[in-house]
């Protein structure tokens, strides 16, 4: 029986593509893997952030929508993004972090574990979770990054969604994907693809009332994990079987995807595990260049002079 591996990557909307990239890099400590754009806008970026290569499981990416107007939350959404580090230590390490650049934030529990709840630029809601001597089998450290390697973020933890209809969430993940459900009250389940393992954990809510208005600091998209083509369209049949409409097989030259949406109208992505960033950059260059899928490049110049520059 097949099984999803975890997490692939995030997708969230920005307003201030400057102010992103300092948070990401510069807070976080995470490396920008990939400055591209949004394939089917390409006058929009689309930047990648991650460990060292970009592992599957530790991509948050954003799209540069500098009109984004205000999000207002509600249900049926996913809302919070968990960032997994392995020790109290590296919990405290980051308390201070946070402290010495200003950003605010709260303690508590997020998903039964030690965490830290505070939110980007953006207002994109975050948390850094503990989980103990976690470290996924594809997450490589960057020895560049301006955070020591033994607290760096290993990658996506828990991913919140609220969503007004759980039963059907739960038939979605578990009779599609094979994913465990753990019961958390009336109103809550915590949901894993690999038994015990945080990195492809998602924490649903059972919550009415008004569907959330997307806008900056909103998360458009989840992604997860599908080992390759042959998978991926094994998994495409899946979801079709069941009465849901998807994209079919989409080439996005790093990997290959397939997008559907369920009951609540949450978007899933599947992605593929490869061929990843390095496809098209040495591992030393990585997201300093703008790279463009090759269908893209005879349109270099005019996709060039309507992207704004980053400043590194």
């Amino acid at each position: 029986m097949k099984k999803i591996e975890g997490h692939h990557h995030i997708s969230m909307i920005t307003k201030d593509i400057q102010e992103n990239n300092y948070f990401y890099k510069n807070i976080l400590g995470l490396r920008r893997v990939k400055k591209t754009v949004n394939q089917d806008e390409p006058s929009m970026y689309h930047l990648f952030y991650g460990d060292r290569t970009g592992s599957p499981g530790t991509e948050l990416t954003f799209f540069d929508m500098p009109y984004a107007g205000q999000t207002y939350r509600g249900t049926n959404a996913f809302t919070r993004i968990g960032l997994v580090v392995s020790s109290i230590e590296s919990l405290l390490y980051w308390k201070n972090r946070l402290n010495e650049f200003e950003v605010a934030y709260e303690e508590g529990d997020y998903a039964n574990r030690q965490a830290i709840y505070f939110e980007d630029r953006d207002g994109l809601p975050l948390a850094i979770q503990v989980e103990a001597g976690a470290e996924p089998a594809l997450f490589t450290p960057w020895d560049k990054s301006p955070v020591p390697s033994v607290h760096q973020i290993k990658g996506m933890g828990t991913i919140e969604v609220r969503v007004r209809r759980l039963q059907k969430l739960i038939r979605t993940l578990s009779e599609i994907f094979h994913y465990r459900v753990f019961p958390q009250g009336e109103s809550r389940s915590l949901f894993q693809s690999q038994a015990g393992e945080i990195f492809g954990e998602i924490l649903s809510i059972e919550e009415d009332g008004p569907n959330e208005k997307p806008g900056r600091g909103s998360i458009h998209h989840l992604a997860i994990r599908a080992k390759d083509e042959a998978e991926l369209r094994y998994w495409d049949e899946k979801i079709r079987k069941r009465g849901f409409q998807t994209t079919g097989v989409l080439e996005r030259y790093y990997f290959k995807s397939v997008y559907f949406r369920e009951s609540n109208g949450l978007m899933f992505e599947l992605a593929t595990d490869g061929p990843g960033f390095m496809r098209d950059s040495d591992e030393a260059s990585l997201g300093e260049q703008l790279d463009l899928p090759p269908y893209l490049e005879a349109k270099r110049e005019s996709i060039e002079a309507s992207l704004p520059s980053i400043e590194e």
